[in-house]
């Protein structure tokens, strides 16, 4: 799971509608997996991060790299959109759980691919 993954996901349990999101990366496996770089994918996405979470969130896998706010300006900054890239599509969650801040659910990683299903009593 890249980290672009992880920025989208929240908690989806019966009634945890507050503080669902981000959910809190532990005991994970994390891997650098090598890709294209797309400058005009990453001007295109850029508006729709949550930044603040996906910096704590890199840093909880130990990438340090991005600034605590976007650069005014990112779109023509090849220096940050390739921080970016590393950050956003070369960090993969290969192992691990993704904990809900507010109702502690957990949700498993498990070969890359982060399960979100819910028991049946939890939707």
């Amino acid at each position: 799971m890249r980290l672009i993954t992880h920025n989208m996901l929240q908690c989806h349990v019966k009634n945890c509608n507050d503080n669902n999101f981000p959910l809190r990366l532990e005991e994970v496996e994390v891997e650098l997996v090598e890709a294209d770089f797309q400058a005009d994918f990453l001007r295109n996405i850029l508006g729709k991060l949550e930044w603040e979470a996906l910096v704590n969130t890199a840093v909880q896998v130990g990438n340090t790299s991005l600034p605590a706010t976007i650069p005014d300006n990112a779109a023509d900054n090849e220096e940050f959109l390739k921080v970016l890239h590393n950050a956003l599509l070369e960090t993969h969650i290969q192992s691990g759980n993704m904990v809900c801040p507010n109702c502690q659910h957990v949700y498993p990683v498990k070969d890359g691919i982060p399960n979100m299903l819910l028991a049946e009593h939890e939707i």
